[in-house]
């Protein structure tokens, strides 16, 4: 495991001990009410942070409404008017977003880190391809992995200067290899706890998929503290496919779903009722793993290690648990029959 500096983000510690799922809101910053109500619903889907754009003064006003709304940290979006940050964070942020570069002189950037140490509060800086300075493009060529470090290094010495430790870094591209090698770069050269994602994604399927691989290569180095899967989507999407991606590298909370691909031998509608099961597992919080298999031939055997699961049969299904058959229902209550079961564990 890395050796953290760790930073505390209101009610959350980053210290490598628990991921934390990240959002940002979509919603016109000039609309409180519509931004309270996604805030609230990413908070229900399993959001731990949720980051807010403040583009100018009326956006402060968002600050005060989503904490009252809401019980997580909330981090403030600024880029380049440091005015912006100090009254973010005179109104009650958690976190600043912020690139030190694009703030203005050192004395600009030496208030605002003065601001957030007497309130506690620490400072992401943000770093990705669009955002590099020009020598460092021009010593590189290109936004490579150690351009982007570098200038993330560069920035972290900026707050530094200023006598600012409690610093989170991200250093996101939209290049998967490229984001991979400079987190490695990053972890190696600092002590800073990570946001990991990658930038402009895309669209839900090939989002999640590039996301999947970028932020899961990271999770599964020991690389990360907080992540934000950035979807052309619903932004509560990006919380389930987040969920998804920290399950899949065994970093996961919540229930787990396993099922097999089918073959000739499936004889009910196995991949429907593998998406009900899916859908129906988002609201449960157990610490548990779920099985929907196509038969009985090798479902039970192949699945033991599930604390609750289905075979399908010639239209019905035998229920199990860690491979001991349960019961066995008709096609029809297969679902709420699952459930149940489950409702019992």
């Amino acid at each position: 495991m890395r050796k953290l500096h760790a930073v505390k983000v209101r009610n959350c510690t980053l210290d490598g001990k628990h991921i934390y799922i990240q959002s940002m809101l979509n919603v016109p910053a000039s609309d409180i009410e519509g931004s309270v109500r996604q805030a609230a619903a990413l908070e229900k889907a399993g959001c731990e942070i949720i980051r807010a754009a403040i583009p100018d003064e009326e956006a402060v006003r968002l600050i005060p409404a989503i904490k009252k709304a809401v019980n997580i940290p909330l981090v403030a979006d600024i880029h380049f008017n440091y005015k912006l940050a100090i009254e973010s964070a005179e109104a009650g942020i958690d976190k600043i977003r912020i690139n030190p570069g694009n703030i203005g002189d050192i004395e600009k950037v030496r208030l605002v880190a003065q601001t957030c140490k007497a309130k506690n509060i620490p400072i992401r800086i943000g770093v990705n391809s669009g955002s590099l300075e020009k020598d460092i493009l021009e010593k590189y060529g290109a936004p490579t992995a150690e351009a982007l470090a570098e200038s993330a290094l560069r920035h972290a010495e900026i707050l530094e200067k200023c006598n600012f430790g409690d610093i989170v870094i991200s250093i996101k591209s939209s290049d998967v290899p490229t984001m991979i090698k400079a987190y490695r770069l990053i972890a190696e050269r600092t002590e800073y706890p990570l946001h990991l994602g990658v930038t402009e994604a895309g669209t839900k399927r090939m989002g999640i998929i590039k996301s999947a691989v970028g932020i899961g290569s990271l999770l599964a180095d020991g690389i990360g503290e907080t992540i934000r899967v950035s979807l052309t989507a619903d932004p509560c999407e990006e919380i389930y496919a987040a969920k998804d991606i920290l399950s899949a590298v065994g970093k996961g909370r919540g229930a787990k779903l396993v099922s097999c691909p089918t073959c000739g031998r499936t004889k009910i509608d196995l991949i429907s009722l593998a998406e009900k099961v899916e859908t129906a597992l988002k609201d449960v919080d157990k610490d548990i793993t779920v099985a929907v298999m196509g038969c009985v031939v090798n479902g039970p055997g192949e699945a033991r290690e599930a604390d609750i699961g289905i075979a399908g049969g010639d239209g019905c299904a035998v229920l199990f648990r860690k491979g001991e058959i349960i019961g066995k229902v008709s096609e029809n209550e297969i679902l709420s029959a699952l459930m149940n079961e489950i409702e019992k564990l």
